[in-house]
């Protein structure tokens, strides 16, 4: 009885696994159109990509607590062979004191500041069309707070 029941049982298996085998090849063939369209939709996303970086604070000043310092974050993207930098400085304490965000960046031609306050919320859009070509190689980021831009800065933060 037992040999019937282990022929029975092998049988049933092959069985399955033919089963199986056969309808590999026309669940591929279906799946083939969904991955081509998905893997598009990836090379595009991987085209247009976010690359987030921060957030990056403001010195202690004043005793001001970890939640009163002001702070930046954002991220960068690559379109048409140009780097483009988006972010927000946000000054979070309410005083008469203005935060500030310094921008620093290295090329061919050499190293650049620029730099910018709020006394609120400050968005940045597109900043920057940097091009690899003209040498362009580092991003660092730097966020103060105080009477000017010199006042309670953080420290140099690679965003780039």
């Amino acid at each position: 009885m037992s040999m019937i029941r282990t022929a029975l049982v092998g049988a049933a298996l092959a069985g399955s696994l033919a089963a199986g085998v056969a309808a590999a090849p026309a669940s591929m063939a279906s799946a083939a159109p969904a991955s081509t369209a998905s893997a598009a939709v990836v090379q595009e996303a991987q085209a247009s990509s976010k690359h987030f970086f921060g957030p990056y604070y403001s010195g202690f000043g004043r005793g001001e607590s970890f939640g009163k310092r002001s702070y930046f974050k954002g991220y960068w993207t690559k379109d048409s062979g140009r780097y483009w930098f988006y972010g927000d400085l946000f000054d979070r304490d309410r005083d008469r004191d203005r935060s500030y965000v310094w921008f620093k960046w290295h090329d061919r031609f050499g190293s650049h500041t620029k730099v910018f306050k709020t006394s609120g919320r400050s968005h940045f859009d597109r900043f920057g069309g940097f091009r690899k070509s003209n040498g362009f190689d580092d991003f660092k980021i730097r966020v103060c707070e105080g009477d000017n831009k010199f006042d309670d800065c953080g420290r140099w933060g690679d965003a780039f």
